[in-house]
């Protein structure tokens, strides 16, 4: 009879532990969700592999507006970096509100990275060069990785965001001084870095529609894109739109680009720690 009472009790022993072991990640090794965007990914790195090498065209050094003022070349392009190392400096004090401390390292190296795009792209303004151009992109290809790494976490496997942090790190400034270095041998390509820079976006939308997740996250995420998008577009117009009013379009694109990343920075402080995805059943 005890043997017999005892038996729903390791039933139910058994069902708890299935439950737990299906609630720490949205992805499984036969969930149709995962190959997509694992065929997203590979069709976009041999797409850019046969595609002819891509150099940097010099005429990008060349800015609608160079006015130098109180001694500052190019100087609102140089001074319109400033909200970079706001946003990175408000982002660190801004750390404990994170949900779990397992988000803490792609974090910090988020924010440290969009301080660092701040000094890197006022560098490269103030004299712009191929050489100075890697300070810029160097520490946006960070950040770019940084928040690709956390919501890979958020929406597919916390444990695969923290374990590809580290390469996708490596992988983002590799493109970067491999472009430099192709330069530098006179057969320049930016095809790494434009995959690098781009594609993170194209999987990170992708698994916005296919994962669930934090719905605040999702919107702020949605939010930056948008901003993102739009400081491209004031980026390609820049002459017509300092003909227009007096300000250039790469300035406004850093602007764009700063309230982008603001975005980017409130998504992340609403990501969910791992437990609470468990508690709340989301991620089955």
């Amino acid at each position: 009879m005890a043997c017999k009472a005892r038996e729903p009790n390791n039933a139910a022993a058994a069902t708890r532990v299935t439950i737990q072991m299906r609630g720490t990640g949205n992805s499984s090794p036969g969930d149709w969700r995962g190959w997509l965007v694992l065929s997203v990914a590979l069709v976009a790195v041999v797409v850019t592999l046969l595609v002819p090498r891509i150099p940097q065209d010099e005429s990008y050094h060349a800015f609608a507006d160079g006015r130098t003022i109180a001694g500052i070349p190019n100087f609102w392009n140089v001074i319109s970096n400033l909200p970079f190392l706001l946003v990175g400096i408000y982002g660190l004090f801004q750390t404990p509100r994170l949900a779990s401390r397992s988000l803490w390292p792609a974090y910090i190296v988020f924010c440290v990275a969009v301080f660092g795009v701040g000094l890197g792209s006022a560098y490269y303004h103030y004299a712009p060069s191929n050489p100075t151009l890697v300070w810029d992109r160097c520490p946006m290809s960070l950040a770019f990785m940084a928040v690709f790494a956390l919501i890979l976490g958020d929406r597919m496997n916390p444990a695969l965001g923290r374990t590809f942090l580290g390469p996708l790190l490596v992988l983002g400034a590799a493109s970067v001084f491999y472009w430099a270095w192709t330069e530098s041998r006179g057969v320049g390509d930016l095809r790494p870095y434009a995959l690098v820079q781009f594609l993170p976006f194209v999987l990170m939308a992708l698994m916005l529609l296919i994962y669930p997740g934090s719905r605040a996250s999702a919107s702020w995420v949605w939010w930056a894109f948008c901003m993102y998008f739009l400081a491209k577009l004031a980026e390609h117009f820049d002459a017509p739109i300092y003909r227009l009013v007096g300000l250039s379009g790469h300035t406004l694109k850093h602007l764009l680009s700063a309230v982008c990343v603001l975005f980017a920075l409130f998504a992340l402080l609403h990501l969910e720690s791992p437990e609470r995805r468990r508690s709340t059943g989301r991620g089955f």
